[in-house]
């Protein structure tokens, strides 16, 4: 049985968890969440807990297990207070800025890049540098940061482009040159 799986969620007072079925309703102060759970596993609210268990020893329903109640322990964070993840730009003339809902960041290439926020997710920029994407929703959170970062991965001679705040880059010897 999974570890992950077998500890129960906690309800805080704040947020309203609505259960039909393996439909999943999940309401609080930054907003509201559904999901469809995949076959293979019960849910069940008891007291100010949800708790899942596998409905049969097959392995498709043990290895949901765990995955269904991190979803749903994302949901509730989620609504309750929120996912960011924050990325660097650097390398000269590389920044980016919000316009409206809209990012525009300049990577190096001929032209801005533009990203559109989606439902939901929100873009916050600092010293032109430093970018922020939150929102209650952990996966497109993460979806977003990934595809900002896409832009212009790092690259490993001088670490120039984007990443991740904290990420280490593994760093390269240039050229050695003639002796």
């Amino acid at each position: 049985m999974s570890r992950i799986g077998k500890a129960p969620i906690p309800i805080p007072e704040k947020v309203t968890v609505s259960l039909n079925g393996l439909a999943v309703t999940v309401k609080g102060p930054k907003g509201e969440l559904k999901r469809t759970l995949p076959e293979g596993v019960s849910i069940d609210q008891v007291e100010n807990t949800i708790v899942l268990s596998p409905t049969s020893s097959k392995r498709t329903s043990r290895e949901r297990h765990g995955l269904c109640r991190a979803l749903v322990n994302n949901m509730i964070v989620g609504v309750e207070s929120g996912f960011s993840k924050s990325l660097e730009i650097i390398g000269v003339g590389s920044r980016a800025q919000v316009k409206g809902t809209t990012l525009v960041v300049s990577a190096g290439y001929s032209h801005p890049v533009e990203v559109a926020a989606p439902d939901g997710i929100t873009f916050k920029v600092e010293n032109n540098t430093k970018v922020t994407v939150s929102g209650i929703d952990k996966e497109l959170v993460g979806n977003e940061a990934a595809k900002i970062r896409s832009i212009r991965p790092p690259e490993p001679y001088k670490g120039k482009g984007i990443r991740y705040e904290g990420e280490w880059i593994l760093r390269k010897a240039g050229k050695s040159g003639k002796k």
